[in-house]
Formats: structure tokens, sequence, C-alpha cells
């Protein structure tokens, strides 16, 4: 079974950032789940049994290799789109604000990241993510303090 395709997905999603304006994207490759060749700011499934704080941690170590110093709960939201394929997909997705050290980021899952960036709002790359419009309408005035 599918996590978000055959039942509803929960998934964290973290907007890591420097303290100091900058955040950090990873562009998908081919063999991410979904949204091929886009940037987006991070996240994961949740594991049955697993707290998301946990789930929050362990996917920031896995991706980018690093450890929480700060993280700030942003909201939810019940994200509903159709994948590559046209196939429904709904997530509950609990997304969080998290300052990283960025001497310490490296791509911990190349697969599925073909690489990481720095950016602020007014250097964005292109494609983005589907959902990146609404994470930002959403939390832009808690993303930028």
């Amino acid at each position: 079974m599918r996590k978000g395709v055959d039942h509803v997905g929960v998934g964290v999603v973290f907007f890591c950032h420097d303290g100091d304006g900058n955040f950090l994207l990873a562009k998908r490759t081919n063999k991410a789940r979904d949204e091929h060749g886009k940037w987006d700011p991070g996240g994961g499934g949740v594991n049955f049994g697993e707290p998301i704080l946990k789930t929050l941690a362990r996917e920031i170590r896995e991706e980018y290799c690093t450890d929480i110093i700060e993280a700030e709960f942003l909201g939810f939201r019940d994200v509903h789109r159709k994948d590559e394929k046209g196939r429904k997909t709904h997530w509950i997705a609990f997304d969080y604000k998290v300052r990283i050290d960025p001497k310490k980021v490296k791509n911990g899952d190349p697969k599925r990241h073909e690489r990481l960036g720095w950016f602020t709002f007014k250097m964005l790359p292109s494609p983005m993510h589907s959902q990146w419009p609404e994470f930002v309408r959403l939390y832009r005035d808690k993303l930028e303090k």
C-alpha cells in the first residue's frame, strides 16, 4: 500500500533556514515519489508509531545530514492533488520552520535529490513544487522572521 495513494499519508514538511534569511531547497530526481525535477523544502512520511517530532528529526538527518537547532510548528495542511500519472493523492502535512547549521548540510539522499541549494524569497529556483505557493501563502509572515 502506498502512502497518500492507497490511504491518507501523514507527513512532515520542513522549511530549513540558517537564521539569516536563507533557506534550503532540494531538487527532486526522477527517483523521488513525484514532482520530478522540482524544488521543494523537504519532507517525509510518518512511520506507524513514530512521534511527529521524531519523524521531523529523522527526515532532516536522512535528507540533509544535520540536526535541528530550533523547530517551530507552523500548522497543518489537508493536501489533495493529482500526481504525474493522474492518480489522486491525499496527505495530511505537519509544517515546520527549522533552523539548522548550513555548514553541516550535505545531500543525504542523492537518489531522490539531484542537488541542494540555499535561496531567498527574492532568488528562487524554478520549477517549484506544486505545493510551494500554498505553503508560502499560509506561512510567509512566519518564514521571513
